[in-house]
């Protein structure tokens, strides 16, 4: 190969490498779309805007959020793998589109390992364990004293199959070693209804809903599912701290990609994402519902997926419970 030849070889590589570069720093250029797999209103949606919010502010860029709610989360977590490949088209995926459900149905419509891209960590929400305010139950062990000695005769609920509320309750029955049962509700209020009305013995709830039930005084707070006190409620112990060692649910949440994006792409993702959790506004209004902010790279967060996916298919498994369709 002559030396004109070479030159001019390297002159083109390094005319498509500076191209290449050029397209990435240009990111974004148009509108991202930001799907999130539920209601609006609801806590992803809610927390998810205010991140989202300020990404738009940081960068410039016009995020528009999309709620595509349904199949306990797998229709939007499907948009999102379906789009084009180029960081226009992200979303919200959580311990259950990511984690749990891979493990509770018998086939889901995508596949976190080949079709989803992890960006970035963004929150982790905690759950209480409460009881109506006239429940003669008045600790954690307490609790576990009486379902052992009336087994199979306490109940608790949660807002479906799945949820943080249903899988804390796994939990907890497997490290207490209870025998109590579980009533799916479809929604969170309707179970809360039931436990206000005497109908159920517990449930497990956002820290976010239970602060209002607590502070009016309707319901007793006897634990939460973190490993350290919550700022929302200081007073009430963990679970962990009650005797249960190592007792931890962790409702996170996250941004996922299509498989494929590019990586220069996923890190600038990332770096907006990261930045804007270290906002005044968006800490206050995490804070504000219970939500502490977490952050960290894309390897940080396929490494969460994976062990959250681990450590739910080992509960699930061994509660016997039934596969969803």
């Amino acid at each position: 190969m002559n030396r004109h030849l070479q030159r001019g070889l390297r002159a083109a590589a390094l005319a498509a490498g500076l191209a290449c570069a050029a397209a990435h720093a240009a990111f974004p250029e148009k509108p991202i779309t930001f799907v999130v797999p539920s209601a609006a209103g609801g806590s992803p949606d809610v927390l998810s805007r205010l991140v989202t919010t300020q990404v738009s502010k940081d960068t410039g860029a016009n995020v528009v959020v999309e709620n595509r709610p349904g199949a306990a989360g797998n229709i939007g977590i499907t948009l999102i793998k379906r789009a084009a490949a180029d960081g226009y088209t992200i979303g919200y995926g959580n311990i259950n589109t990511l984690a749990v459900n891979r493990s509770l149905f018998k086939k889901l419509p995508y596949d976190v390992d080949q079709d989803l891209a992890p960006v970035a960590h963004l929150f982790d929400l905690y759950n209480v364990l409460i009881v109506p305010a006239a429940s003669p139950v008045k600790s954690v062990q307490d609790l576990i004293g009486r379902a052992k000695a009336a087994p199979g005769r306490m109940s608790y609920g949660a807002s479906g199959v799945g949820t943080t509320g249903h899988m804390g309750g796994e939990l907890f029955k497997s490290m207490a070693g209870i025998d109590v049962t579980f009533i799916p509700y479809n929604g969170g209020p309707a179970a809360i209804q039931d436990l206000l009305g005497g109908r159920l013995d517990f449930i497990f709830v956002n820290s976010s809903e239970a602060v209002p039930l607590i502070k009016s005084g309707k319901v007793r707070a006897l634990g939460v599912s973190s490993l350290k006190r919550l700022s929302l409620l200081p007073e009430v112990p963990t679970i962990d701290e009650l005797g249960l060692k190592g007792y931890e649910t962790v409702a996170w949440g996250g941004v996922v990609a299509p498989r494929g994006t590019p990586d220069a792409v996923v890190r600038q993702l990332n770096a907006e994402l990261v930045k804007a959790l270290q906002a005044p506004e968006v800490r206050q209004g995490l804070a504000a519902l219970g939500a502490e902010p977490a952050g960290g790279s894309p390897a940080d967060f396929k490494k969460l997926i994976d062990a959250e996916t681990a450590k739910w298919r080992g509960i699930i498994e061994s509660a016997g419970i039934e596969k969803l369709d």
